[in-house]
């Protein structure tokens, strides 16, 4: 099995209404949706350019009718997600859907972490021919990975023992306490924190890059978002929002400071 730390490598909603929410993220991140051409299923790939970074799909009635609510999940890339699933399960972990093919596309499992939050193991198929790169922090690109736990420190045990992350940069938020940034083999992709005791349950926040944090927050709110928090001003220096779409999933916006 590779000793290289995994990636993200996709960003998947799952919503209760998908023309609103791609016209929505469209006129908010820039994303362009078009259908992937799968023939089970209705999903739309939401793209920068030429590269997709992410796709949307309908909540299934099922997965609604059991409680299932309008959120983003990640997707990382392991080589081997049997294996994988296997060592999520003896951290302690949960499998919400076990290892199956998507013909052509790759072989994923849903699962999460002890706590409860979330994510997807994913062995993709490369395509034949590869779009271009897209700069980093290009609008519309992933920019952060912000995991709220139920306990910060086990959480960050839990996912350096399965993907081989790394500690960065500690900060103290006082009373918040401490917001542990995390690096999967250079610069940081992400932190993690114990969540706040309004927060339900643990969960992943994905931001996404913008131009500029406040003409966004304006386009969150005139298309029927709502801003939960913020804008505010983060070191880097960057400024970041979170919010939630008009089908109540939640992201955050991250933008250079101006």
């Amino acid at each position: 099995m590779s000793t290289t730390p995994a990636q993200f490598i996709w960003y998947e909603l799952v919503t209760t209404d998908l023309d609103a929410a791609q016209t929505f993220y469209g006129a908010v991140v820039g994303w362009t949706p078009r259908d992937s051409g799968l023939s089970d299923r209705r999903y739309t790939i939401l793209s920068v350019g030429e590269r997709g970074v992410g796709g949307a799909m309908a909540l299934p009635p099922q997965a609604l009718e059991s409680g299932a609510r309008p959120g983003w999940v990640g997707y990382i890339d392991v080589d081997d997600v049997d294996a994988f699933v296997e060592r999520v399960k003896a951290r302690g972990g949960a499998v919400h859907r076990a290892a199956e093919d998507i013909p052509g596309i790759g072989r994923f499992a849903m699962v999460a972490d002890p706590q409860g939050a979330a994510f997807i193991m994913m062995k993709p198929i490369p395509p034949s021919v590869a779009p271009a790169p897209i700069a980093p922090g290009a609008p519309g690109t992933p920019g952060w990975h912000e995991l709220h736990a139920a306990d910060g420190t086990s959480a960050f045990d839990f996912y350096a023992g399965l993907f081989g992350w790394t500690k960065a940069d500690a900060m103290d938020m006082g009373p918040m306490g401490t917001y542990q940034l995390f690096a999967a083999g250079g610069a940081p992709i992400g932190a993690m924190m114990t969540k706040s005791a309004e927060t339900p349950h643990p969960h992943w926040l994905y931001y996404f890059n913008v131009e500029a944090i406040n003409p966004a927050a304006e386009r969150v709110k005139s298309h029927g978002g709502q801003v939960l928090n913020g804008p505010h001003e983060v070191p880097g220096p960057m400024w970041v929002l979170q919010a939630s779409d008009p089908q109540g999933a939640l992201f955050a916006l991250v933008a250079p400071a101006t």
